[in-house]
């Protein structure tokens, strides 16, 4: 549900219970990922679970929970009857828990700590016992409940376990040899993404990186073009490029891109950004510049294992010329890179189209 908290905050600090359905697990194709959630306040649905698929399904069971205040598990599959009739015809399965948030509540508490950036996690039995009406344990260092009591030491774990790989997950957890199904939710800070160079392009790429939730750098040692005006939402880094990128907190997740095209210094923060954790580091620049920089970048005694992991020229090949087309391009490759896709048109490819990212069961 932490993709949607603030809406979900806005409704709560107004003083408004609402029931929140989210998919615990996904066999087959699905368009969403688990973890995904949407919400209903009696009034409105905020997010979406399946793209349209059985979100009218979701909206009653929403309806019941608002009703009676207990949670429940609904499962819906191209094999139901009732599947053309709710609109999964994609011939995926779906298993979503559907629980009732109220103002004040834990659940609220935890959503205002995500939204400040902390890495929280929500850990739902799976089926909710029928008599609970609050049966999600929100697990953080100063919340516990009941649950978290009973099996402190083994949820506790299975909450850091979560929180360190970034991502939510239906789990089995041996509890002094009962098994216990747990959802774990997870929300961690932001992937960052960090641009080196302030120009149109660095611009563009900033507001699409954030609207795909990058938490966004942007470095540049000239005053007069590194402005917050001219990136909203970024954290702006007024300084010589490679004495700042070090300073930047740069992990797995992490993205650089060097579009500076400046020579006395993007070899030396490509190197930098080569010999850091992150995950993806890419430069833009024509081929010759790029062999230029690959000819200093050996020099420098940069392997050629190292030297494989660098995107260069950034992008992929989708004919981009203006500044929103470029920033397209860049986060394409980000995105084929991170999930190990083919980026082949779909019509081009046989098989499911929704791959599930992250696992069922952990």
């Amino acid at each position: 549900m932490f993709e949607i908290a603030d809406r979900l905050l806005a409704v709560l600090d107004a003083g408004r219970p609402l029931a929140v359905a989210t998919a615990v697990a996904i066999e087959g194709s699905a368009p969403r990922t688990v973890g995904t959630s949407m919400a209903f306040d009696g009034e409105a649905v905020l997010g979406s679970i399946a793209g349209g698929c059985v979100e009218g399904a979701v909206v009653e069971a929403c309806e019941a929970v608002l009703a009676d205040g207990l949670s429940r598990t609904v499962d819906y599959g191209v094999s139901d009857e009732t599947a053309y009739s709710v609109g999964l015809t994609c011939g995926g399965q779906l298993s979503i828990v559907v629980r009732l948030v109220r103002p004040g509540d834990e659940v609220h508490g935890v959503l205002r700590d995500a939204r400040l950036g902390h890495p929280v996690a929500l850990l739902t039995p799976v089926p909710p016992a029928a008599d609970a009406p609050d049966d999600t344990t929100p697990l953080t260092a100063a919340r516990t409940t009941e649950l978290a009591a009973r099996h402190a030491a083994r949820l506790l774990a299975e909450r850091d376990s979560r929180i360190a790989l970034g991502g939510s997950a239906l789990s089995t957890i041996d509890c002094d040899g009962e098994p216990l199904d747990v959802f774990v939710e997870v929300a961690t800070e932001p992937a960052h993404l960090v641009i080196v160079g302030a120009m149109e392009f660095s611009a563009a790429l900033s507001r699409a990186a954030q609207a795909l939730g990058y938490r966004v750098t942007v470095c540049d040692a000239r005053p007069l073009f590194a402005t917050p005006a001219r990136f909203p939402g970024a954290s702006v880094v007024v300084g010589w490029p490679p004495e700042v990128l070090p300073s930047l907190a740069i992990d797995a997740r992490s993205v650089v891109c060097v579009l500076s095209h400046d020579a006395r210094f993007d070899a030396e923060v490509i190197h930098l950004a080569l010999d850091s954790p992150a995950g993806f580091v890419g430069a833009m620049g024509s081929r010759r510049t790029h062999g230029r920089r690959l000819q200093s970048l050996r020099e420098r005694g940069v392997g050629e294992e190292a030297l494989g992991r660098l995107h260069s020229p950034i992008g992929l090949d989708l004919g981009a010329s203006t500044p929103e087309e470029t920033a397209i391009s860049i986060l394409a490759e980000v995105l084929q890179a991170r999930t190990a896709s083919s980026a082949r048109p779909l019509r081009s490819t046989q098989g499911q189209i929704h791959t599930i990212r992250e696992a069922v069961r952990a």
